[in-house]
């Protein structure tokens, strides 16, 4: 990431510090839990996407933060019940324990509910800011909710379960990791366009935009699965493998694999060539999706 990213992405730290913490925070384990997975060093691409889709439509990263702050919420709540004995049965996650080897697998379910519960409080918190539009929230509050769900990625998870051990083909692929990961990601850009008043026209550029950006990154978490350093990517690699997952690398091969995500960025970022705003930011983070190694 380069340097502005990484102050984006602190901003958004700082963001998420004062939307999750209470005056009393009681019972104190529940707090500590979430904190603990929230706060423990991601890297808020999610979060950024909302902002900079915002700077794109002429609103200022301040303006939508209270749903980018949502958004990353949702992202942590699906990585703690992802890790969870009964789905992923991760050990390790951004090099610390898990949130239920930490604090037990009642606890982490809770905090993941927490966390999903007060995503959707922290983006009403849109409704203070008199340049937002009360109809913008309520659309915004469903993309998020679609996204998140079963058509999105839950959806994803529940497919990315079943096909375990499965031959499946590659249209059947491409729509789980749409939903699995893509849907989220797709979600991200599109809650900055409509919070900012964008016209229907820009939000479907922006639509595409996210939808191939989040594939691109999926495609890579699978590469990454395979080829990454586990200490740069805090868990356990090869899991994909061993469960005999469906993946790109396992149904393509790692270069044509590579390639796929290479050629989904490159139309991606002319999607942003088409968008009357700044977009030179999102283009980087685009880019940023293939060329990561954690």
């Amino acid at each position: 990431m380069n340097d502005k990213l990484k102050k984006l992405a602190l901003l958004v730290e700082r963001n998420l510090n004062k939307y999750i913490s209470a005056k009393k925070e009681y019972p104190p384990v529940i707090y500590k839990a979430v904190k603990y997975s929230l706060f423990a060093g991601g890297k808020r691409l999610r979060p950024i996407m909302t902002l900079l889709a915002a700077k794109a439509c002429g609103f200022s990263y301040l303006d939508v933060m209270p749903a980018a702050c949502a958004m990353e919420m949702i992202h942590t709540y699906s990585l703690i019940h992802d890790d969870l004995p009964a789905m992923d049965n991760d050990d390790f996650r951004r090099g610390k324990p898990t949130l239920h080897k930490k604090f037990g697998e009642a606890i982490a379910i809770l905090a993941g509910d927490a966390l999903l519960t007060s995503a959707f409080e922290c983006l009403m918190m849109c409704s203070k800011n008199k340049k937002i539009k009360s109809e913008n929230i309520i659309k915004a509050t469903l993309e998020l909710a679609d996204g998140a769900g079963m058509r999105g990625m839950i959806g994803g998870q529940v497919l990315d379960i079943t096909s375990e051990g499965k031959k499946i083909n590659a249209q059947q692929l491409a729509y789980l990791h749409k939903c699995k990961t893509g849907a989220l990601i797709r979600a991200s850009v599109v809650m900055g366009g409509i919070l900012s008043n964008a016209n229907k026209h820009k939000l479907a550029l922006l639509r595409t935009f996210g939808e191939k950006t989040g594939l691109a990154f999926q495609i890579v978490d699978d590469i990454l699965d395979v080829t990454g350093n586990e200490k740069k990517m805090g868990k356990k690699l090869r899991k994909d493998e061993k469960v005999n997952k469906a993946t790109y690398p396992s149904v393509f091969g790692l270069n044509a694999a590579m390639i796929k995500a290479d050629k989904l960025v490159l139309e991606a970022c002319g999607i942003l060539g088409k968008i009357d705003g700044d977009t030179n930011d999102l283009k980087e983070l685009a880019k940023f999706f293939t060329k990561r190694n954690y």
